[in-house]
């Protein structure tokens, strides 16, 4: 590994992978310290429609395409006493992709290091160097196939190492987790499963059941994901009641009809599996000289299937701030606060739509007006709602917010002990209030929603060339 570097990125994940290949066809020196070996498992399966677009500006969307993967029309959701179908088919990309991670991100590795990026895997990074706030170089140890150590300098540092979070949880401390969504998640794949032949190809069913909700997800290698989520103190509740993960997994599936019939002609093929889910977010995503991607920088339940989703998005934004500042084109500061307003926008959206369904009994109408109100964009009539609600959860209003941006969503912390206070508009206000609130139980006043000026002046226009994959 070189001495010295423009940017490290720590993790070698959707998040990792996408920064890295997108700062690399802009023609910058990029490292990657991934500490396993790739492949390697990792749960996730479902993708959102916004993900195409990115792997587009990577260039990996032929690989992916080429590959085989289970195409994802939409989704399907029998939730409290409503039930509806989601149909991509309106999108501008009108599918997705149910995908076995291990292979998918092997893929977008691999195509990171065929675009110039510096790829050492089962390497470890040991610990980061600070001058001041700004960490300028990392120790390394490699831990698989040999033991070699060293350090590399940097001017920039993307952490993109998951729920791990090496800045979050061991420099800056500042991981906050969000009371109502300390959940646990217990899955396995089953084989001879059947298909849902009311939703679209390659669906994903959503089912409730009274305690959490059920997960299927088909995959091109002939299996099915089935999972289950439920809240960390009814997992405590039935592990005394059940004699094993295996009977509260299949009691769940049992009670829910939709996943039942789905696995009823099918065969549990894996041992189960379990992990916290619990949802989170770091108390500041950037900070001078680094940027926290995917889930090193937060988490939201898989209810939406968000992860790859804002894996690459945040990827992508950061890339287009690194880009921008090591150009010149914008200052440091004004990069960080682009991309902090971004990223957690794309967050609080995306987890005030979960927040809603977890009230299963409030029905499908109010999830459909909640999705309006928190979208940038006119749907104006009852059937628009729905509309509304698909571009959300899809990913796609993300999407349309970076190709039209707008300037009333100033919800973010002052930058720099100069900063000017700009106005931030009722609904802005409402909705930090919300997420505030409901999540930490905090809320902002009208006064405390401003931020630099100069933090946002015209940092989308000028940071367009990198997402709008503009080749120096």
């Amino acid at each position: 590994m070189n001495s010295s570097t423009q940017v490290l990125v720590i993790g070698g994940g959707p998040a990792g992978s996408t920064a890295a290949t997108l700062l690399a066809r802009e023609g910058f020196d990029v490292t990657l310290v991934e500490r396993d070996v790739f492949p390697r498992y990792h749960i996730g399966e479902s993708l959102l429609p916004s993900c195409l677009e990115i792997l587009e500006l990577t260039g990996a969307r032929e690989k992916i395409e080429a590959h085989g993967f289970q195409r994802k029309g939409g989704g399907y959701f029998a939730w409290g006493k409503d039930s509806w179908v989601l149909d991509f088919a309106p999108l501008r990309y009108p599918y997705s992709f149910q995908v076995v991670r291990s292979e998918f991100d092997h893929l977008l590795l691999e195509h990171a290091k065929s675009q110039g990026v510096k790829v050492f895997e089962g390497t470890e990074i040991r610990s980061l160097v600070f001058d001041g706030d700004r960490p300028r170089s990392a120790t390394w140890l490699q831990v698989v196939g040999g033991s070699d150590t060293g350090e590399i300098s940097f001017d920039y540092l993307v952490d993109a190492s998951g729920r791990a979070g090496v800045i979050a949880m061991h420099y800056l401390k500042n991981r906050r987790y969000h009371n109502a969504f300390q959940n646990v998640a217990i899955w396995g794949y089953w084989t001879g499963t059947g298909r849902m032949s009311f939703a679209p190809e390659g669906a994903i069913a959503n089912g409730a059941v009274p305690d959490g909700w059920l997960w299927g997800i088909p995959l091109h290698d002939g299996t099915m994901s089935v999972g289950l989520v439920l809240h960390k103190t009814t997992f405590k509740e039935q592990r005394q009641q059940f004699d094993s993960l295996e009977q509260i997994y299949l009691n769940a599936i049992d009670s829910c009809p939709l996943i039942a019939d789905l696995v009823k002609s099918g065969k549990l093929l894996t041992s189960i599996r379990t992990e916290q889910d619990y949802s989170y977010i770091a108390g500041s995503l950037t900070g001078p000289g680094y940027f926290l991607v995917g889930d090193a920088a937060c988490f939201i339940d898989p209810l939406l299937s968000t992860g790859v989703h804002l894996a690459t998005h945040s990827a992508m934004l950061c890339a287009a701030s690194i880009a921008s500042a090591l150009r010149g084109e914008v200052t440091a500061q004004q990069a960080r606060g682009f991309f902090e307003q971004s990223y957690r926008q794309t967050y609080l959206r995306l987890m005030a739509i979960v927040a809603g369904m977890y009230q299963q009994y409030d029905g499908k109408e109010s999830y459909f007006w909640q999705a309006q109100q928190l979208t940038h964009h006119d749907y104006d009539d009852s059937n628009a709602m729905m509309e509304a609600w698909l571009y959300v959860v899809s990913g796609m209003e993300d999407v349309k917010d970076r190709e039209k941006p707008r300037r009333d969503w100033q919800v973010a912390r002052p930058i720099g002990a100069d900063a000017q206070p700009i106005a931030v508009p009722d609904r802005a206000v409402l909705l930090y209030n919300l997420f505030e609130t409901v999540f930490f139980g905090t809320a902002m006043s009208p006064a405390r929603g401003s931020m630099s000026g100069s933090a946002m002046h015209e940092p989308i226009a000028i940071l367009c060339p990198v997402v709008s994959g503009r080749r120096r």
